[in-house]
């Protein structure tokens, strides 16, 4: 039998209250002012305390238990604060419990208990009610921002009353308003609590924005999570279809699934001689392998890294081949000259060859201009020792992972190029060329040259660690060359542990005969003529060589020869009758044009007043140097042009120095430099020209043009200087003595400190004709720089002292 009773709340607000109220205890349930609640009410106390709110004005005083485990509660179970409610609606169950309908009516809290009820808990309350707003501007203020985040909340929860959103919408009772929403939030008990006890309007708004903030990021991130594994969920299962599917196909179209793929993969590791960490390594990747389905994306990550180790050399080795004369004969068929980077490769396989227990190959660095044959050096180094070659070219390289290779984290990963060249030896002990290593630069994303501080150095590239392989590499076996243009560019750490070897660049004996014996019969065989249909004199190769090409080594002429052989062919074409074509200097202006480069032109007047010739390297070889002086009436300044750079600017201030501190020697009196301005210049002021080898010919020059003295014709200089007119050690000095011979000149002054180097040079270059003097102070350049007899007297007395000096 099922009772019903109702009740309209319009009786309860009119209804007279009473001192005291029966006490409903809930359990995990918080009712709040203007809320409506149902609640089931079995337990024969709180029974009794609504039976009695029936009889009486239907209120009761409605809290919530501090414990909900506490089956039979007294009032210091429940927390003091409540709501005054009134009792809607009565339905009494089969079972004999109630089902009520309670709405809050007001804020309340316990003063104490009625001792005079036995049988349910009656307690005299406190109505607490919401007090008169003092600030209505920032009240609104807070009113507004708790009806937008409401809002937020709202549409981010599916779930939420859409008759709720409306009354927020357009109802402006913020204490109604207020507590509707905390009955609808995702509180805690203690959180409901708290807005039960708070009274103040403003700061329960304040309290409620905070929860709907938390609330809000909340359900932010639950619907990304949900969206992603929605994602993934989906993903996974369309490849799980997909791959049903291609197993089905193949199935039908009689293939092998994926278990015979990595069984195929097992074995060739088993024959591919991995080191123990390396096998390792495969064998995990493999077993995660199987676990995966073929078609995922860590699938293809985890073949690729096994389908990498499987496919580098890690016990192949090449034969050296170790004929001293089979490779020294090699070596001389493709290269002319170069002969101590010859030596030191025959060096090293003399070495080879001597000892069976020589595993450590040397890095060899070539340094020298372009074109002098560096890379094709390298080339016959691998031939001559019958091991594979490999190129890796380092010009421009900025990040450490070119050579270290990525992460397997990174989309696209792949193993740095020391790996690359190693799989594309297919051994472990290739020759492996790092060309243009001085080109490297750095940046933040790391820097390459520390990188390759571990390939090149003997003592830690037996275990090299590819960032993508992760497993230690041998490297130990490989031969590296390296190549640069200049030793400047080449970090210092870098350079400790590599062998320097210079290639000069090629003298006009040296490029007729590399012309003679590689690049005409080379381009002859790429154009199919003979060499009787193609002929080009000496004379005019000479010719070519200086006035069509300025070049330190031979591409320049390379390309002259072919332009004049596919010129050849046309004629050959055009005219059936021609059988030959014999290169004239006609031919040569008409299919070259006039000619591209001169010998500097050298000053022929006799009177060289101010005027000294000094010698250059550069790129292109050597060259020389005209250096003018003139003096003129002033206040003591120094004018230097012809685009100098800062040490060439400070050797001409050390020598006008030196100048002052010698006037008396020199005849010159004390306050000359007071009275006069000296202008220093070097022509082709187009050309910037630095270096510090030009000191004593900038001196001699400033000397001749103060003493109004003519310096000898045909005489050249190079030489740093000092204060103390010591004369240093320059370099450069095969190229500029070449230049000094091409340019007629008849004497050179070089510096004592070079005497070994020259004579080191004669080995190889023949210097006919060409008188060498070696000086070590500015006083003998002067003795043999100048006609002049007093200068002369002045040096060897100095000379007479100094021999007293030492006997002495």
């Amino acid at each position: 039998m099922v009772e019903s009773h109702e009740y309209t709340i319009e009786q309860a607000i009119n209804a007279e209250l009473p001192p005291t109220l029966p006490l409903l205890p809930l359990k995990n349930v918080v009712l709040l002012p203007k809320s409506i609640t149902p609640i089931i009410v079995g337990r024969a106390s709180s029974i009794r305390a609504v039976e009695a709110a029936l009889k009486a004005n239907r209120m009761v005083f409605i809290s919530t238990q501090k414990n909900a485990e506490v089956e039979s509660p007294t009032v210091q179970d429940v927390y003091p604060g409540g709501t005054r409610a009134v009792v809607l609606q009565v339905t009494r169950m089969e079972n004999g419990s109630l089902q009520i309908l309670a709405e809050g009516l007001c804020r309340a809290v316990i003063e104490k208990t009625d001792e005079t009820e036995p049988t349910f808990l009656n307690v005299y309350y406190k109505d607490i009610p919401t007090p008169a707003i003092k600030n209505e501007l920032e009240a609104q203020a807070i009113w507004k921002q708790l009806k937008k985040l409401y809002l937020d909340y709202a549409r981010l929860h599916d779930k939420m009353p859409t008759d709720l959103v409306a009354r927020v919408k357009t109802v402006q009772d913020m204490d109604f308003i207020s507590d509707t929403i905390a009955m609808h939030l995702n509180l805690t008990i203690a959180e409901r609590q708290d807005i039960v006890i708070l009274a103040n309007l403003k700061k329960r708004m304040l309290k409620l924005c905070n929860f709907l903030k938390r609330e809000i990021a909340f359900l932010d991130v639950e619907q990304k999570i949900t969206s992603q594994v929605q994602t993934q969920v989906e993903k996974s299962q369309r490849e799980y279809y997909l791959t049903e599917q291609m197993k089905a196909i193949q199935k039908e179209l009689g293939r092998e699934d994926q278990s015979s793929e990595i069984n195929e993969l097992y074995e060739k590791a088993k024959k591919a001689g991995l080191s123990a960490e390396a096998k390792e390594k495969v064998e995990k990747e493999l077993r995660r392998l199987e676990q995966m389905p073929p078609m995922s994306s860590e699938a293809v990550v985890s073949r690729t890294y096994i389908d990498w180790i499987l496919s580098l050399p890690w016990s192949k080795t090449s034969k050296d081949t170790i004929s001293l004369e089979q490779a020294e004969r090699i070596l001389n068929e493709n290269h002319a000259g170069l002969h101590k980077a010859k030596d030191r490769i025959i060096e090293f396989l003399a070495a080879k060859k001597f000892s069976k227990n020589l595993e450590r190959s040397p890095v060899i660095c070539l340094v020298g201009p372009p074109g002098v044959g560096k890379t094709s050096l390298a080339q016959a180094i691998a031939q001559s020792t019958g091991r594979e070659f490999v190129r890796i070219s380092l010009g421009g390289i900025k990040d450490e992972a070119e050579i270290r290779g990525h992460r397997r984290t990174y989309i696209g990963a792949l193993p740095g190029k020391i790996i690359q060249a190693m799989k594309k030896a297919k051994t472990l002990n290739p020759v492996i060329l790092l060309d243009e290593i001085d080109k490297m630069a750095r940046d933040m994303q790391g820097d390459p040259a520390s990188a390759l501080l571990e390939v090149l150095d003997p003592q830690q590239n037996k275990q090299f660690y590819d960032h993508f392989l992760d497993v230690g590499y041998d490297l130990s076996k490989v031969m590296f060359i390296a190549t640069a243009n200049m030793m400047d560019g080449i970090p210092y750490p870098l350079f400790d542990r590599m062998e320097i070897i210079t290639l000069s660049g090629y003298t006009e004996p040296e490029k007729k005969e590399i012309a003679r014996k590689f690049l005409i019969p080379k381009n002859l065989k790429e154009y199919g003529l003979s060499a009787r249909q193609f002929k080009l004199p000496d004379p005019l190769l000479e010719k070519i060589i200086n006035e069509y090409t300025k070049e330190a080594g031979v591409r320049q002429l390379e390309r002259i020869i072919a332009k004049l052989m596919r010129k050849g062919i046309q004629l050959l074409l055009k005219d059936e009758a021609t059988r030959s074509v014999t290169v004239t200097p006609e031919l040569i202006q008409e299919w070259l044009g006039y000619s591209k480069f001169r010998k500097t032109s050298l000053n022929s007047r006799k009177d060289r007043i101010g005027l000294v010739t000094g010698l250059a390297w550069t790129e292109f070889g050597g060259d020389v140097l005209e250096i003018e002086a003139s003096v003129l009436s002033g206040k003591g300044g120094l004018t230097l042009t012809g685009q100098l750079g800062e040490v060439m600017q400070e050797s001409a201030h050390a020598a006008l120095s030196y100048i002052r501190s010698r006037s008396a020697e020199l005849g010159l009196p004390k306050s000359f430099y007071s009275t006069r301005d000296l202008h220093l210049h070097i022509p082709e002021g187009a050309t910037p020209k630095d270096g510090p080898s030009a000191g004593i010919t900038m001196c001699a020059a400033l000397i001749s043009a103060l003493t109004e003295k003519s310096t000898k014709p045909n005489l050249a200089m190079t030489g740093e200087i000092t204060l103390q007119g010591r004369v240093l050690s320059v370099g450069g000095l095969k190229e500029k003595l070449l230049a000094a011979k091409q340019h007629d000149i008849t004497t050179v002054l070089l510096p004592q400190e070079n005497y070994d180097d020259i004579q080191e040079i004669l080995k190889d270059t023949p210097l006919d004709n060409l008188k060498l003097v070696f000086v070590s102070t500015m006083d003998e350049v002067i003795a043999e720089a100048f006609t002049i007899a007093s200068f002369k007297k002045a040096a060897q007395k100095k000379a007479v002292k100094k021999t007293k000096g030492s006997s002495a």
